[in-house]
């Protein structure tokens, strides 16, 4: 029997309907796979990435250093041992699974893009990250714009409670100053007193927020099962080279990155800073960005 023009009509209307049920649940899964709360977006071989955190960072203090200023070293020190310092400018000799070495040499980079220009010359220190459940000790508020101002001429888009561009940290709905499974505060001691932006050797700590910032994988990196991974921040001088959300633009490939440092539009630190995640493409469809 040969169904009828109404039969055919109801027909194609339930496949239709069938159809962009199985969408909106496609798309409503992907949107949720981001939203998870130990999930964040990065960068890499032009891409966008999903990273999934399965536990909580590092940052390394070694019996002989001096992460505090204070004269004493660590293992002498049991001050030292009660909140992770995380610093700017530091080169631990190991890492957090005990391989020993510079970690550049032993351990996967994950480069953090840093926005350290301002969009529009803010002069307002009430715009940076306010001091609302901050770790103690930290420049935070208005005291925290204030600094910067005078420090780098206006207010960085790293440290503003709103950012005028896209930054993968925080997440979505996430407070100002907070990454998943992240540290929620650096030190900047050390890295500006080698770029000479605070005069002689550090004398004590300089605490800030965690900035606003993407994340940049190297391309063979893309696609790995959980690791401990090195933070290598970049801090990013030029607003024309920062990455846009759907990765089109700006630095989203080392290539990309490695052009924005030779041409002094960026400044590699290391750290002795360590995160655990895996990373898979998160799209294989993205069309590529890569110079």
């Amino acid at each position: 029997m040969v169904p009828g023009p109404v039969v055919e009509n109801e027909m194609k209307f339930v496949t239709t309907r069938r159809f962009a049920f199985l969408l909106v649940v496609a798309l409503a899964s992907s949107a949720a796979a981001f939203a998870q709360a130990n999930t964040t977006q990065g960068y890499g071989a032009g891409k966008i990435l999903r990273f999934m955190y399965t536990q909580n960072f590092d940052c390394i203090d070694q019996p002989k250093s001096d992460l505090n200023f204070n004269g004493i070293p660590a293992d002498q020190d049991p001050g030292e041992m009660q909140i992770p310092i995380c610093q700017v400018g530091t080169q631990p000799s190991i890492n957090p699974p005990g391989v020993e070495g510079n970690p550049l040499d032993t351990t996967e980079p994950i480069y953090v893009l840093v926005p350290m220009f301002s969009t529009d010359d803010d002069q307002n220190p009430d715009d940076a990250i306010s001091c609302d459940n901050v770790v103690p000790g930290t420049i935070c508020g208005s005291t925290l714009g204030s600094t910067l101002i005078s420090l780098f001429g206006a207010l960085p888009e790293a440290f503003k409670a709103s950012p005028s561009v896209f930054t993968q940290c925080p997440g979505p709905g996430s407070a100002p100053g907070t990454c998943t499974m992240h540290t929620s505060r650096l030190d900047l001691a050390p890295v500006l007193s080698e770029l000479g932006i605070v005069p002689g050797p550090p004398k004590a700590n300089i605490f800030v927020p965690t900035p606003n910032h993407s994340h940049v994988l190297i391309n063979q990196d893309i696609n790995l099962n959980a690791i401990w991974w090195q933070v290598v921040p970049v801090l990013v001088l030029d607003a024309s080279d920062w990455p846009t959300k759907d990765a089109s633009s700006g630095i989203t490939s080392f290539t990309a990155m490695q052009e924005s440092i030779n041409a002094g539009h960026s400044v590699e630190a290391p750290s002795n800073f360590f995160l655990f995640f895996s990373s898979h493409v998160a799209d294989e469809g993205h069309a590529q960005h890569m110079h």
